[in-house]
């Protein structure tokens, strides 16, 4: 009889699973599927085609897989393979404490290249990737200016603060907060624009909104007073280099795939307005998919005319991790790592690390998570196009959130609390 045994069922998001097939008959070819439906009805799936041992065994940790998805040894390739049927559709956790994703992970007896109604699993299992930890909280922020989801860790504390940014489609994602809390951190999942009574658009950065936000965070009896972390991407990287450089709250800053100046609208912080520098959207390429690849309509920061939009990274008070993936289809991401890093370096300042990962695109996620390659985007009526190679992509996901945590360790101040 064959089985499908995943050890464990239930786990967060972000954690490996073992799983493994018995009970097959000896050098047999199976195919192994997952499915997941997210919460907008919308259907993931990936495949993958292994050659079971002399014993009848498959286990996904120890075999290669021959084709399908992805091929090689990949104990998690069935998840950061999964693809939507409908395309253009990025897989994000919208209620991240209540639910988690339910995968069904199916074995066949043969090679199966699509499904069919008529041929039926050999076994299946259904798992639970959850996006919220036992004993984490969920408090609703609208406090003063600010709004979002702050995530408190169970236990006294206190706890590393950090806000968490994302970028130019608004609104307020909680999944990568409510993993990180999960991990010991209180973490603030941080809206500023589209987002209840937030402006619909990005007119402007104003820096003493996210100073507020900084403050509030800080004063919470169970965060630690020595400094908060920052973790961005894309539009919120450019905005958390912004805060690194101006708000003394911040000790640790996390940019991931963003920019080293100030680009489209500008950023101000009291008496301060830093001009942008503009789009010059006749650059922009369709993708063979038909997405939009933006890649070439920044400005250039080294030009002489956008020299006054260049963020003064020299002046940052604490440390920055700079993140970027080398096949990044939205903006070249590592020239303005490297830019950044340089201007540094020529100020004498060695508080600047740059991670840089071939083949990674621009939506680089906690580890599992599909790549994202291209999809749509609330503002364009075509889908924006991200890039990224599919397994270079989930090596850098893997290595590089263990990255973040060890960064945002090492320079948050050590918490009293177990982490």
């Amino acid at each position: 009889m064959v089985q499908l045994i995943v050890t464990p069922e239930t786990a967060l998001a972000d954690e490996p699973i073992c799983i493994r097939a018995t009970g097959l008959n000896p050098f047999q070819v199976v195919t192994f599927t997952a499915s997941l439906t997210d919460e907008k009805g919308k259907l993931f799936q990936s495949r993958a085609f292994y050659k079971a041992n002399e014993a009848g065994n498959v286990a996904l940790d120890q075999a290669a897989a021959l084709g399908g998805d992805y091929v090689g040894v990949h104990p998690m390739g069935l998840f950061w393979s999964l693809k939507p049927v409908n395309p253009f559709r990025r897989l994000l956790k919208q209620d991240v404490m209540n639910s988690p994703f339910y995968i069904q992970l199916d074995i066949f007896d043969s090679l199966l290249l699509e499904d069919s109604p008529k041929i039926h699993p050999k076994a299946s299992q259904m798992i639970e990737r959850w996006f919220s930890g036992p004993g984490l909280q969920r408090i609703p922020v609208r406090n003063g200016r600010v709004r979002g989801a702050f995530f408190l860790p169970p236990g006294e504390g206190p706890f590393p603060g950090v806000i968490d940014l994302f970028g130019g489609i608004g609104g307020l994602i909680e999944f990568r907060a409510s993993l990180l809390a999960s991990h010991g951190f209180g973490v603030l999942a941080l809206a500023y624009f589209a987002y209840e009574d937030l402006p619909r658009s990005l007119l402007e950065v104003d820096l003493e909104y996210f100073e507020e936000a900084a403050n509030m965070l800080l004063h919470h009896p169970q965060i630690q007073r020595s400094g908060i972390g920052v973790i961005s991407v894309c539009k919120g990287a450019e905005i958390g280099l912004a805060m690194a450089i101006h708000l003394e709250q911040v000790a640790a800053t996390i940019c991931i795939n963003g920019t080293n100046a100030v680009h489209e609208t500008p950023c101000k912080y009291r008496d301060l307005v830093i001009s942008p520098i503009p789009h010059q959207k006749e650059y922009t390429q369709i993708h063979v998919s038909g997405a939009l690849n933006f890649r070439r309509i920044k400005g250039d920061p080294r030009d002489e005319v956008n020299q006054q939009s260049v963020l003064p990274v020299e002046k940052a008070r604490g440390h920055i991790l700079f993140i970027v993936g080398e096949k990044d289809e939205c903006l070249n991401s590592k020239a303005y790592a490297e830019q950044a890093m340089e201007q540094l370096k020529s100020h004498g300042r060695s508080n600047g690390t740059l991670l840089s990962y071939p083949g990674a695109g621009h939506l680089i996620e906690p580890p599992y998570s599909p790549l994202c390659f291209a999809s749509w985007n609330p503002f364009l009526s075509r889908p924006f196009l991200w890039g990224g190679d599919i397994r270079s992509h989930a090596a850098a996901q893997e290595h590089s959130w263990r990255e973040i945590q060890k960064f945002l360790r090492c320079h948050l101040a050590p918490s009293r609390s177990k982490l």
